[in-house]
Parts: C-alpha cells; structure tokens; sequence
C-alpha cells in the first residue's frame, strides 16, 4: 500500500466560490464552459447570467474549507486565493465572513489573502475592505484598449477596458495593493512594446504575470467548443499564440526590461528563468520540475487536481467526504505530479534548456518530436527562441547573484 506523507511539501488549495461562472464572456477563456462538466449550480443575479438559490460556495462548505485548510498547514503562514471564474460574483458579505472564519480558526497563524478578478465589480466598499483587510488583487487586463477589447468582452460584446481601468483607479485610490496579469495571445502579440510600455509606463504596474493562451478546438455534445488535455488532431484555436509569437514576444519585451527595469519591473517568466539558472525553485508551477502542488477547489467543495486540469478523471474528491491531506498527497495527486517529470520525450530530457523549462505545463503537450514521441510541448520552438536569447544575461545576472551582488547590476552592460 501507498504511503502518503502529508507534510513533506506546502499544501495549497486554490477557492473558486462561485465556480465558473462569469460576467464576461472572453473570447478565449477556457473556463467559463467548465460549468457544463459541473452539476447544475446558481450565481448571483448578475446581467447576462440566470440566477439560481444556492448562489454558488454555500456557509458550509466555506467553513469547512478554511478550518481544514487552515489546521492542515504545519507552516505560521497561510495563503488564501479566491479565484474564478469571476469570484466577486460572490457578494462582500461573503468575504467579510471568510475573514471572521479565518481569524476563528487561525489563532496562531498569519494569514493573507487574494484574489484574482476582472475588476469590473470594484467598488469604494469592496476596495475599503481589500485595503484594511490587506488583501493583494490580482487584476486581469491585456494591454492597451486595443489589445484588451480585442477579446475581454462582456455578455453584451463590449470592451470591458475602460471599465477595468476605473477599477484600477479605484484600487490605487484606496492604496490597495495589486499587481497584474495578462495574457499573450494571437493579437496583442503582434505588439509587444505596446503592451509593455503600457504596464510600465501607464499603470505603473510593478509585477506582471504574463500567460500565453493556447487552446484547440473540439465540439462536444454537451455545449463545450474546447479540447480537453488528452483530445488528439485538434486544431489551434484563432486567438492562440503561435510558439514563434511566443518566443519572439517574451524576447521583445525582455530587451526593453533587461536594459531599464530589473530590480524595479518583476516579470514571472523572467523571475522563474533566473531561478532555473541559479537551481532554485521558480515559484511557479508550469516551470517546475514537478507539477501537482496547487490543487483547485470548486465551489460545491470537489478537489481537482490542477486549474487546467477540472476534468471528470481528474477529480480528487469532495472536501466534504475527504479529507484535504488525503486528496493532496494520496496515490492519484502523486501520480499526477510525477507524471509531468517522467513522460517529458527525449527531446526534452536532452535539451539544453531543461533547467528552465521541465516540458513547461503538461496541458500544452500535445505534439510529437521529430522521432515521432508524444509529449512534445506546443510552445517549445518559442522557449527555444527565448532561452537562446536571454541565455548571456541570465547568465551575467547568475554570476552577480552568486557574488553577492543584485542582478539589476545586468544594465551596466548596456
């Protein structure tokens, strides 16, 4: 028999209190349809979504989530992340009892919050809240107006900018702190010193995440129009970055940032590079080694495996009926993290940039290399172009690190 060792790495569950319901309708999410998988559920009356009782998390199952999730961790430190779907669909009244819930249960922990959120439903009382309460909001918006509109539309089919944009004014107002994160796509691709020039300069933005979209399509009987990970001879969704957009977009961005703004403007590709230089871990899963460390709970309490990965087969149970260390560590969780490890193709295992890369997400390998292995990951020609490119000055700011120095030393190059 398997034996499972609770403790033996940071237990992490990300929320989703009202699953994946949303007030926007963007072009390329691959969540919004998830609810299709799900038993039938409620939402809040919001325009353009059908209400229902229950409204999504009930009392009881947020109780339960954060008294296991809280007595579960060995560590003083405890992270909270409310994620969507869109989580503010979810009324602050809510939230306000998740605090009183927090403060309850962990008694001798230093707990913190965030969530992640289309902005839309900022307002003067939720940013009062988020600044006392010293939440840290994620904000989603892909650039400029142009770039932003071009696919962040609402159940109406408008651009939803200037409307995130009045929610950052808002956040920034109230001196709540945030950060941003953005996606890559087929169309803001095609500008990348726009779209840089644009957080840096416009929204002051210090931290950027930037996630490349990559979907295929597949019809399904039941109303979804996207691919699941294991769907074969699917083609690319329009809005997807092509791999040479990718790399050619990261590395555009890169010069501009390695020249005026390191130790000032922190990228997560950049950030998760450099620690795979140094041999240290890069604070982000689809880099690791392994994956499987950051489980997902749906608003009913079902545990999945992974964000990416709510699938039927890759469900690990029901807070309600299992406990959190059994699902998190237990047979089918370790299987799926050593999976990402032990099915990378040769190509991978042999590549120059492995140390950066590790096959990069598991969802995203669905092509083969040139001897014919599955596994190959769709965006490897762009991280080949990337890591090429960055390679001298990572290796520079390595050098500095392991000297005692700041890596922002890199500038003096230039």
């Amino acid at each position: 028999m398997a034996t499972a060792y609770p403790f033996a790495r940071p237990l992490y569950v990300m929320a989703k209190p009202a699953g994946p319901l949303c007030n926007l309708r963007c072009q390329y999410c691959y969540y919004l349809e998830k609810q299709h998988l799900q038993p039938p559920f409620v939402s809040p009356e919001v325009e353009g979504i059908k209400a229902s009782p229950r409204g999504g998390m009930e009392g009881a199952v947020l109780e339960q989530y954060i008294r296991d999730y809280i007595q579960v961790q060995q560590m003083p430190d405890v992270l909270f992340t409310w994620h969507g779907g869109e989580p503010m669909l979810k009324p602050l009244s809510f939230y306000k009892q998740a605090v009183r819930l927090q403060q309850y249960y962990g008694r001798g922990k230093r707990i913190s919050n965030s969530i992640q959120t289309n902005g839309l439903y900022l307002t003067p009382e939720w940013c009062q809240f988020l600044h006392d309460e010293g939440w840290l909001v994620g904000i989603s918006i892909d650039g400029t107006k142009e770039q932003h509109d071009a696919y962040r539309l609402d159940a109406q089919g408008k651009g939803t900018w200037e409307r995130v944009m009045n929610g950052i004014k808002l956040l920034n107002e109230y001196g709540v702190e945030w950060n941003a994160m953005a996606t890559a796509n087929h169309h803001n691709a095609q500008d990348p010193m726009a779209f840089y020039h644009f957080f840096r300069d416009e929204l002051k933005c210090k931290f950027l995440q930037i996630s490349p979209v990559v979907e295929r399509i597949k019809e399904h009987s039941d109303g979804r129009h996207l691919a699941q990970v294991f769907d074969e001879d699917c083609p690319i969704a329009p809005f997807s970055i092509r791999p040479e957009e990718w790399g050619h977009f990261m590395c555009a961005i890169f010069d501009e940032w390695v020249r005026h703004d390191v130790g000032e403007v922190f990228v997560q590709l950049f950030d998760a590079t450099l620690a795979g230089w140094m041999g240290a871990e890069p604070g982000v899963c689809v880099y690791a080694e392994e994956c499987g460390h950051a489980a997902v709970m749906e608003h009913n309490g079902d545990v999945y495996s992974c964000d990416h990965f709510v699938f039927p087969q890759y469900k690990l149970g029901n807070i309600r009926t299992h406990g959190l260390p059994q699902m998190l560590y237990g047979t089918k969780q370790n299987n799926f993290s050593r999976l990402k490890k032990e099915a990378l193709p040769r190509q991978c295992r042999e590549c120059l940039w492995l140390k950066a890369c590790h096959g990069e997400c598991p969802r995203l390998r669905f092509l083969h290399t040139a001897d014919g292995e599955p596994g190959l990951n769709y965006l490897c020609a762009g991280y080949r172009i990337f890591f090429q490119h960055v390679a001298p000055y990572m290796d520079y700011m390595r050098q500095e690190l392991l000297a005692g120095r700041p890596a922002s030393g890199v500038m003096r190059l230039f």
